[in-house]
């Protein structure tokens, strides 16, 4: 069962008992933290497996807690657990390596995708989930105007905000933002943003 841990880190009792309860019941071991600092102190020797790891935390929050995860070399893979409004935290969290984001309150379905999500990065290692010339192909199926919308979604923006900028209005960056989605086959923001940082990794590789 080690490979099947998920490192539940929350400062919410309720949620730490919720989502326990729905991991264990799937069939997961599951170790709860009541914060960063205190799994963090066991960090190093703990099972690998999944970190769930709230954005919002009393003393260390998931953003610091993920960075020093990555300065200490605990290369387990995070899923961020936000609240609404957390867009821009959550897609620092994704810049930083977390291979997914979860807007609470999260649906069953949802957590167990993102949870495996997990594990098959723990699987794979070091390999990226996609290839920069896949995502390259597939940004390049997008107009102008949609690769704009991604731009404003990669810095964490709403779509008033995108729609502001790109001096059009918020409901036609929905359109924009629907349609982008449906040509990349993603059901989420944030296979949007892995598409669209793959892409930017790739292009970086190429400078260097």
């Amino acid at each position: 069962m080690t490979e099947c841990t998920v490192h539940l880190v929350d400062d919410d009792d309720a949620i730490r008992r919720s989502a326990g309860f729905l991991l264990k019941t799937s069939g997961y071991l599951v170790v709860p933290y009541a914060s960063g600092d205190s799994f963090l102190a066991s960090a190093k020797s703990a099972a690998p497996g999944c970190v769930l790891l709230d954005i919002r935390m009393p003393g260390m929050d998931g953003l610091e807690v993920q960075q020093a995860m990555n300065d200490r070399g605990i290369a387990l893979p995070v899923v961020m657990l936000t609240g609404h409004g957390d867009v821009t935290l959550a897609v620092r969290a994704m810049k930083a390596g977390a291979v997914d984001f979860l807007e609470k309150p999260f649906e069953k379905v949802a957590l167990l995708a993102a949870v495996e999500k997990g594990f098959d990065r723990l699987r794979e290692g070091d390999r990226l989930d996609m290839s920069a010339a896949d995502a390259a192909v597939q940004l390049a199926s997008l107009t102008g105007r949609e690769r704009d919308v991604v731009g404003g979604l990669i810095e964490g923006h709403p779509n008033k905000v995108i729609g502001f900028n790109l001096g059009i209005s918020p409901r036609t960056v929905e359109i924009h933002r629907a349609n982008l989605m449906r040509k990349l086959g993603a059901t989420s923001l944030s296979q949007v943003l892995q598409i669209a940082f793959a892409a930017q990794r790739g292009i970086a590789e190429a400078q260097n």
